[in-house]
Order: structure tokens, then C-alpha cells, then sequence
């Protein structure tokens, strides 16, 4: 998703930010290139660590959920193991057939509740990038860059041609507005 963005809005700017140096006087990144940290400019800002806690909250919920269920399934298991001196071999295969059916029922869906949870912080951060994205353009402008990669992707770089801070600031500075 977020090499996707970056490539649509250098492709959008391509043009402008050629020009763009030369006409304001700041002087362009020598490479062209800057750098970000996706994950920094998420968790740091203002809107991404408010999503993230919430999301956060979300998924400590669903693991107290999990344990609450995982002890009453504990509980029940040995109450079914108790009673199987009392009952009739095909009674109590019964019991236990309708349990395991239970079981992966419930695990079933708690899957289905983890994996709604991922897909909900992904998308989260896609809309946030979307969001962020005229900002990033911004500064992409005045450096006079062409590229922008995600610092992850980077093996070795200088750190002046890093915008994560700035993009961090600005970001929470339009938030604030």
C-alpha cells in the first residue's frame, strides 16, 4: 500500500516538482530522493497513535474475551471428563463430538474476530496515508525530490534526506488546525 501511494504522488508531481526548486529558491535534495519512515510517521503523530490505541483496546478486548472463553471451555472439559465414569460410551462420544464441534466453532469465529481486527488496523493506516498524503507531497515539492522510499527499503542513506520529523510535524500541526 504505501509504496502504491508515494509512486501515485510523485507520478502527480513529477512535473511540478521539476520546476518547483529553480521558481522558490530552496534548493533541491542533490539525489532527488528523500526518505520516510512509515511506521514512525503512524505511530507518532497525533491521528495514527489515536488509532492505534484505539485499535489497541480493540484487540486487548479480544484477547480477554479469548482467555474468558478458554476457561470456561477448560471448565467444561473437565466436568464432560467427570461424568464419563456415569455414562454410556456412545453417550458420552456424543457429549464429546458436540463439545470438539463447539470448540472449533468458537475458535472459528474468534479467527474470524483476530483477522477482522488486522484487516481494520490495515485499513486504518491506509486511510491515514491517504490523508497524509497532500502533506508529503508538500514537502516533496519544496525538496525538490523525485522519489520518496520508505526508509525500510533503504540500505544505507544519509540522514539529512529523512522527512519522517518534519512529515511528523506538520502532520500533527494540521491536525491541530
Amino acid at each position: 500500500m504505501g509504496r502504491a501511494l508515494w509512486l501515485a504522488v510523485l507520478l502527480a508531481l513529477g512535473p511540478v516538482t521539476a520546476a518547483r526548486p529553480q521558481e522558490t529558491g530552496v534548493p533541491p535534495v542533490q539525489a532527488g530522493v528523500l526518505t520516510i519512515d512509515q511506521d514512525r510517521l503512524f505511530s507518532e503523530t497525533k491521528l495514527g497513535a489515536d488509532t492505534l490505541a484505539g485499535l489497541e483496546a480493540e484487540a486487548q478486548a479480544l484477547a480477554a474475551e479469548n482467555q474468558r472463553i478458554e476457561g470456561e471451555l477448560i471448565a467444561e472439559e473437565r466436568r464432560l471428563t467427570e461424568q464419563r465414569a456415569d455414562l454410556e460410551a456412545e453417550a458420552f462420544r456424543d457429549l464429546a463430538n458436540e463439545f470438539d464441534e463447539r470448540v472449533q466453532r468458537i475458535r472459528d469465529e474468534q479467527d474470524q474476530k483476530a483477522r477482522d481486527l488486522t484487516r481494520t488496523r490495515d485499513e486504518a493506516r491506509s486511510v491515514f496515508f491517504r490523508d497524509v498524503a497532500v502533506i508529503i507531497s508538500e514537502i516533496v515539492r519544496e525538496k525538490g525530490a523525485l522519489v520518496v522510499l520508505d526508509r525500510r527499503d533503504v540500505f544505507l542513506s544519509a540522514d539529512s534526506i529523512d522527512i519522517t520529523d518534519e512529515a511528523i510535524r506538520r502532520v500533527n500541526a494540521a491536525e491541530g488546525k
